[in-house]
């Protein structure tokens, strides 16, 4: 589910990235390619579907980049566990270390 989320999300990137390339600032962009034919959509028309589609996008990315924080997959907890296995199983620091005879030997 994780990795379908993420590939939405990548879809949502590159229409946004789209349509703000579309759009000009000053009010051309595919507005101004379509102010010859205002039978089917006007200009201002044109320019409102691409600003709406704009916050639609952009708040569609919001969510779904929250949604994907609840499906991310966790792989703390294995690595919790080992740690606790190591503290399990560590020595005291504090004890005194017992050489061999052997070595006890040699220093007399």
């Amino acid at each position: 589910m994780y990795t379908l989320i993420i590939v939405i999300i990548f879809i949502v990137c590159a229409l946004l990235i789209l349509l703000v390339l579309v759009q000009n600032s000053k009010g051309g962009g595919l507005t101004s390619s379509f102010s010859s034919s205002n039978q089917v959509m006007g200009v201002r028309k044109t320019t409102d579907f691409l600003e709406k589609a704009t916050w639609f996008l952009a708040i569609a990315l919001v969510v779904l980049a929250i949604i994907s924080t609840a499906f991310l997959p966790r792989q703390g907890e294995q690595q919790k566990s080992q740690i606790e296995e190591q503290i399990k199983h560590v020595q005291d620091p504090s004890q005194v270390p017992v050489f061999p005879q052997a070595v006890r030997d040699s220093t007399k």
